[in-house]
């Protein structure tokens, strides 16, 4: 330490951050380790307040409606159904009556539904013994539905459901009952996420451990990243407990503060890490190396932080809570991940020095040989193996540019076919309760109850005028009924529209359209699973090339003010859109239309819920912009010291290539252990971003990027004189000298004189 705090008073070396999260580190780790502890206390019980919706607008016509017939209507929106099946009792009664209309069914049916009648908190009761309903009948008779209605805020009417599911739920007399509708199948999905997220950390932790520990060859090197990644998630649910006192937050989004909070503090670690090794290895003092450390690869994390961040807030443009969601929680993680890899990091290798490399199972296992075999000198030589890929990819830039491009396009060509839907009770795993019920209801129902679509009419009418409104909609093409209408005081009534086919299928929302447009003597408004998912489409297709525009704006001028270029800039937007295609053919192909259903254990149901690519998107897009900033701020940085182009390609691909590469594998670890969720969405997010991840890192880094810089040259670095004086002044840069001058010869030495401290070490 006292070497440390002579270093830290020479001439004012190292700048006033260095300074700042150097001078007390055993304070600073003391206040993050107080403040994490606080955290886990706010975050604790955060997956209580979250909801599993969040998927439709809340601006939207079909929201309104939804309301208004909750207010008006209890009976008409039940989000809970008692499937009561009277198989049990037995055959046909007498005179072929069907077991649900046997008098002790029908008796015990009726007490069950008084019952829940009674009930607190729950309104809206009716069945098909007090309705006669056909639609709540099996069309086999041995099943029918009690339907009702728990009002309020998810998490209130959740605890109403976990109150009365255990009375209801089971044997009764003649009848065997069990619980579904809308709030049964989210209260379960919320269950089944929480308990797959923790199977997700069990699997996630020690396997990263294991990967940190062969990447670095020095255990304590390994637990670094890994202890930044635990404040970023503790972080991140302390945050989004606050936000849940202000709005809504979706379940879903932990996922991604466990994914982000472990991949990106583990590549923003492992970079600083990396960095402050090659600074000792090259004869630095601590003091010195943190200081390096940070003026180089801090600001690229500080830069690759921000890109990330941009593509994630893009999300807050959508009225979904269920997207918005998942801005708050990856603004969050990614903030924190960079503020502690920026300050808890740097004191921790302050106090380690060269400690850092600390049990290096690397020298244990290879003890005896020789020393470039060992320690940070293997780091070179596999260094040295990127750096002969690069040049065999730039010798044959055009081959590689033409076919690595096709093959992306290729293997994104089943995007074309997408189909977007709903996520509904088939998210769940088969064995699920809720999901067990709502099949039934799905294939034993005629019409599916609690899926058709509503008709909300407010104005005053005559009976004559309500019979004629119902006799024209019942005309059109793709209804296969309508029912009503139901009245009640001041004017309001609705009808029920049951639609051919599928319950959301591309029939039933051309239906939506056709009764949003047909005449009526009164004001309409129409709801239900098909008018939802078309609003849903509608405001994301309205929003999205906001959001677009936000990602690629941002993304452009932040890479403009790490590079000074404008083609660089264009070059990233272009060829990370380009390495998500394999992501999205690969979710069309898998997850809609059912390739591997069974192996990955999920069911296909034809479409792609549809704020999922935009949500796969924006993370992807992130993370490869992560990869890209640390790619080319090494490439900058050479090119500002000698002016050679190729050669600073290859450098910066030497230096970063194998972390890019286990950066990219340990996330992938990651998203992978999220993608062996039991919940269809959290399957496809999981899986699909690990494979873009893998893209990115292993094609488009490895191949494209050099590629494409050879054939554009020294044009890559080229900005107007506007431009150019503006980055001057603005821009930031790994280096803070810029020295054309320096010759190739001076770099070869530079680098064996760095190879060989690295071995001495």
């Amino acid at each position: 330490m006292s070497e440390v705090k002579k270093s830290a008073s020479e001439g004012g070396r190292g700048g006033g951050w260095t300074r700042f999260v150097t001078a007390r580190p055993r304070l600073t780790l003391l206040v993050a380790l107080v403040l994490t502890a606080l955290a886990v206390l706010a975050g604790g019980g955060v997956a209580d307040r979250m909801g599993s919706g969040g998927w439709e607008d809340p601006a939207a016509e079909s929201t309104y409606a939804t309301k208004a017939l909750e207010r008006q209507f209890p009976g008409s929106q039940p989000n809970v159904l008692l499937l009561v099946d009277a198989g049990a009792a037995g055959a046909t009664g007498a005179g072929g009556t069907a077991p649900v209309d046997t008098p002790a069914v029908v008796a015990e049916a009726r007490r069950l539904a008084e019952r829940l009648d009674a009930e607190p908190g729950v309104e809206g009761v009716g069945s098909y013994w007090s309705t006669g309903s056909p639609a709540l009948r099996s069309e086999d008779g041995r099943q029918a539905v009690i339907a009702a209605r728990i009002p309020g805020e998810e998490k209130d009417a959740a605890a109403v459901l976990d109150r009365i599911a255990p009375t209801y739920r089971g044997a009764h007399g003649p009848v065997e009952v069990s619980l579904g509708g809308g709030l049964a199948v989210r209260h379960e999905m919320q269950t089944v996420i929480q308990e797959d997220l923790l199977r997700a950390e069990l699997i996630a932790l020690p396997v990263t451990l294991v990967l940190l520990v062969m990447v670095f060859g020095s255990a304590v090197a390994a637990l670094l990243p890994l202890g930044v990644g635990i404040v970023a998630i503790l972080g991140t649910n302390a945050v989004l407990r606050g936000i849940t006192e202000f709005t809504d937050v979706s379940v879903f989004a932990q996922n991604l503060t466990t994914a982000l909070g472990l991949g990106l503090a583990i590549d923003y670690a492992l970079f600083v890490v990396r960095r402050y090794r090659e600074e000792l290895a090259a004869g630095a003092d601590t003091y010195t190396a943190v200081r390096t450390t940070l003026r180089t690869a801090g600001r690229t994390v500080l830069f690759s932080a921000l890109t990330v961040a941009v593509s994630l807030a893009a999300m807050l443009v959508f009225p979904q809570y269920f997207l918005r969601s998942f801005a708050y929680a990856g603004i969050a993680v990614v903030l924190l991940a960079a503020t502690a890899a920026l300050t808890l990091l740097p004191a921790a290798l302050v106090l380690l020095g060269d400690r850092v490399n600390a049990l290096d199972l690397r020298r244990l296992l290879r003890r005896g040989r020789t020393p470039k075999e060992t320690g940070a000198g293997r780091d070179a030589g596999d260094g040295a193996g990127w750096g002969r890929a690069a040049a065999l990819v730039m010798r044959r830039a055009p081959v590689f540019a033409v076919v690595t491009t096709a093959g992306l396009v290729l293997l994104g060509l089943p995007f074309l076919g997408v189909r977007f839907g709903t996520a509904d009770d088939r998210q769940l795993p088969v064995t699920a309760s809720s999901r067990i019920v709502q099949d039934e209801l799905r294939d034993g129902f005629p019409g599916n109850p609690g899926g058709g679509i509503t008709v909300l009419a407010e104005g005053t009418a005559t009976p004559a005028q309500y019979a004629d409104y119902r006799e024209r909609i019942s005309a059109l093409d793709g209804v296969a009924r309508a029912e009503g209408p139901v009245t009640a005081g001041g004017g309001a009534a609705y009808f029920t529209v049951v639609p051919d086919g599928e319950t959301v299928g591309a029939d039933a929302q051309r239906v939506v359209g056709e009764l949003r447009t047909a005449e009526a003597p009164f004001a309409t408004s129409v709801t239900g699973p098909a008018a939802v998912l078309v609003d849903s489409k509608d405001a994301i297709a309205e929003r999205l090339p906001w959001a677009a525009g936000i990602i690629v704006l941002v993304t452009l001028l932040l890479v403009f003010l790490l590079t000074g270029s404008v083609v660089v800039p264009v070059q990233a937007v272009l060829l990370n859109a380009l390495s998500l295609t394999a992501m999205f053919g690969a979710v069309v192909w898998v997850f809609q239309e059912g390739h591997l259903a069974g192996f990955l254990g999920f069911t296909s149901t034809g479409d792609i819920e549809t704020t999922l690519p935009v949500l796969m998107f924006c993370v992807a897009f992130g993370l490869s912009m992560d990869y890209g900033v640390f790619l080319l701020s090494r490439i900058k940085e050479e090119y500002d010291a000698t002016g050679d182009h190729e050669r600073s390609v290859r450098f910066g691909l030497r230096h970063t290539g194998g972390l890019i590469t286990a950066a990219a594998v340990i996330l992938a670890v990651v998203m992978v252990a999220i993608g062996t969720s039991r919940v269809t969405n959290t399957k496809m997010l999981g899986l699909g971003v690990a494979l873009a991840v893998l893209m990115d890192a292993m094609v488009v880094r490895s191949l494209l990027v050099p590629s494409v810089m050879k054939l554009t040259g020294r044009l890559t670095w080229w900005a107007p004189g506007p431009l150019r004086r503006f980055h001057d002044r603005f821009g930031i840069s790994e280096n803070d000298t810029h020295n054309p001058s320096r010759t190739p010869d001076v770099i070869e030495v530079s680098e064996e004189w760095r190879e060989a401290a690295s071995s001495r070490q």
